[in-house]
């Protein structure tokens, strides 16, 4: 099987390296050519733990191959991947000028049948569309375009791909059916759920999926705040909860609300075209908005922290990427809560095992530590964001002792209530009892 992955973001690359790691013949094509380059030299523009080597191996065997030249590799694979990026646009729907410009190049050159696969996140109908649109520029044309979307997670994309918890596929036809199914054959064996169904069924699915995913979080955040005013555990609370089995414990972890590439993104995207097709999709609204909220409700107990004395004091702030395990800082609370503070006439001090570089082309002008102990020392408040696992276990002893004040603000429960206080830090949790801090 020849395949052509168009976009080496996330998913395209993650994509391409699993599918040549099957045995089949991968192009990765992108239009930026120092990404290519990099590529081709065995270096990896993004940070996903396992890419690197599953990248070299399958480039060293000659399954795996990189280009610039979309044209040549439309012409010789069998199977497009469209794996492009679409932002969300600025009244929240998709930007799909990308996922365009791919479909552009197909009509011009297209050489018999292929199977078009919109794996980027694309709107309900967006199938249908591009078909309409490839055959009014090249009514010879011969293809069917599938719906195949991504369930990636950044930190655990590889696992993600190669033992996933179902595949979607949405198919206009028999025939791309079948080789769909051909191109995810290594998975039938490990009896991976297949879910075969209609093109719009499939574009809806990974949207709804997300949105639901975004509920949970917000609620379980909600339920969090409200802990704090009636003197609830939300810890207890989200096991409680989590216990039931209709329930489940994964997404009730309370904390600074959603961020990354996905979740932000999409539930603006469902929300768009709710409105588009005249729905008021309320509990969506109140997901988007609660997680706002939160947000704010992170940078007001930061400021409690400080007794509202905000003016040259020190902040350290251990975390910046959205989620541990990756470099991506879109819609990353640190964002916000540096944003805010940096006017603030406060010192901001920051550390992240991966993310680093990316924070430094938006705020160049503050303090990036070596280790979180550089950010505790001469803190005023030490700020937990992202909940990496080298955060787990540091010498708190230490940092206390490093510290100005001992203020500790932990937006991810990482820590033992009882534990940090014996220490004698003052410490603000997410959704505690109060009189355990």
């Amino acid at each position: 099987m020849k395949i052509c992955i168009v976009g080496t973001g996330y998913v395209g690359l993650v994509t391409g390296a699993c599918l040549a790691d099957f045995g089949m013949e991968v192009t990765c094509v992108d239009k930026i050519k120092k990404k290519i380059d990099l590529l081709c030299r065995g270096e990896i523009p993004i940070y996903e733990p396992g890419l690197e080597v599953l990248v070299s191996k399958n480039f060293k065997d000659g399954r795996l191959k990189f280009t610039t030249d979309l044209r040549s590799a439309i012409k010789e694979n069998l199977v497009i991947f469209i794996a492009v990026g679409t932002p969300q646009g600025k009244d929240g729907s998709a930007d799909l000028s990308s996922v365009w410009e791919v479909a552009d190049t197909i009509a011009e050159v297209i050489n018999g049948y292929k199977v078009i696969v919109n794996k980027s996140t694309v709107p309900i109908g967006t199938a249908k569309e591009m078909k309409k649109y490839i055959k009014k520029k090249n009514p010879k044309a011969q293809f069917s375009v599938v719906s195949n979307p991504e369930f990636l997670r950044e930190g655990s994309a590889i696992g993600d791909f190669m033992e996933p918890d179902r595949i979607v596929i949405g198919v206009p036809d028999k025939r791309s059916e079948e080789i769909m199914k051909e191109v995810y054959k290594p998975l039938y064996h490990l009896e991976i759920p297949v879910l075969i169904t209609n093109v719009e069924s499939a574009e809806l699915i990974k949207y709804a999926s997300n949105a639901f995913l975004a509920s949970k979080i917000s609620f379980i955040n909600e339920i969090a705040a409200l802990c704090e005013k009636v003197g609830g555990d939300v810890i207890d609370v989200a096991r409680g909860m989590g216990l039931d089995v209709r329930i489940g414990p994964k997404f009730l972890q309370p904390g600074p609300g959603y961020g990354g590439s996905c979740f932000p993104k999409d539930t603006l995207a469902l929300l768009d075209i709710s409105n588009k097709h005249k729905y008021d999709f309320k509990i969506l609204k109140a997901t988007i908005e609660v997680n706002e909220k939160i947000k704010e409700r992170m940078v007001e107990k930061i400021k409690v922290a400080l007794n509202n004395k905000i003016e040259n004091k020190t902040l350290g702030v251990l975390g910046l990427s959205f989620k541990p395990e990756t470099d991506d800082i879109r819609e990353s609370i640190s964002l916000k809560i540096i944003e805010y503070f940096i006017d603030k006439k406060i010192n901001l001090k920051v550390y992240d095992p991966k993310a680093m570089e990316n924070v430094k082309k938006i705020f160049p002008e503050i303090k990036y530590c070596k280790n979180p102990y550089e950010v505790a020392e001469n803190s005023n408040c030490l700020v937990f964001v992202t909940e990496w696992n080298e955060f787990r276990y540091l010498d708190l002893k230490k940092i206390h002792s490093l510290m100005k004040e001992k203020i500790i603000v932990d937006l991810r429960n990482i820590y033992d209530v009882k534990k940090i206080k014996e220490i004698g830090f003052t410490y603000y949790p997410v959704g505690r009892i109060k009189e355990k801090w």
